[in-house]
């Protein structure tokens, strides 16, 4: 089984090998400085397909956050608004050492009784995890408005440079959710 999976891994490299097309800029050669700086800028990052990438996912627990006004908890009248993550994406770039990452997560915030049009602040957490290895872990206040006639509405939430080791092991996770803690106040 791994002689047919080596084999067919050599396979698809020589297709690729064969399907591609050498640029002068490629090989070096141009009459344009530049042009070799950004050829050799290009060699030096380099793309990684999707799935060597490490995939992401929303912590158990943390992809819906509910806030609630003037003290009252978990009381549907007095809920002020309600965020919900749902899909993810990434891309990866490795250079020298490291795979940088850039993650996105679809969004949507639907205000409450007790709600208001204006700009709130949610807590977003990004976390890189190597089984017990925390590689990467940042707390990101991340504004989103409510529309002023209390309707829904959708947001992407970007976090680029994601940086990690370039050797990271294979079960490397990224995870994004709500941080928990206190409501930061609405911005009229």
């Amino acid at each position: 089984m791994t002689i047919r999976r080596f084999l067919g891994i050599s396979l698809l490299a020589v297709v690729a090998g064969c399907n591609q097309t050498d640029k002068p800029a490629d090989l070096g050669v141009t009459s344009d400085p530049s042009g070799v700086q950004a050829a050799t800028q290009q060699q030096t990052q380099v793309a990684v397909i999707q799935g060597s990438c490490p995939q992401v996912f929303l912590r158990d627990g943390t992809a819906v956050l509910q806030r609630y006004g003037k003290g009252a908890k978990d009381d549907p009248q007095n809920l002020a608004y309600q965020v919900t993550l749902g899909d993810t994406t990434r891309q990866c770039v490795l250079n020298e050492n490291q795979l940088v990452m850039t993650i996105m997560v679809q969004g949507r915030i639907v205000v409450g009784p007790a709600g208001a049009g204006g700009t709130v602040t949610l807590p977003i957490r990004v976390a890189v995890m190597d089984g017990e290895t925390s590689h990467y872990s940042q707390l990101v206040q991340f504004p989103v408005t409510i529309p002023a006639d209390g309707s829904a509405a959708q947001f992407i939430f970007t976090q680029s440079n994601v940086a990690i080791p370039g050797g990271s092991g294979s079960f490397t996770k990224a995870y994004v959710g709500f941080e928990e803690g206190s409501a930061k106040k609405r911005k009229k």
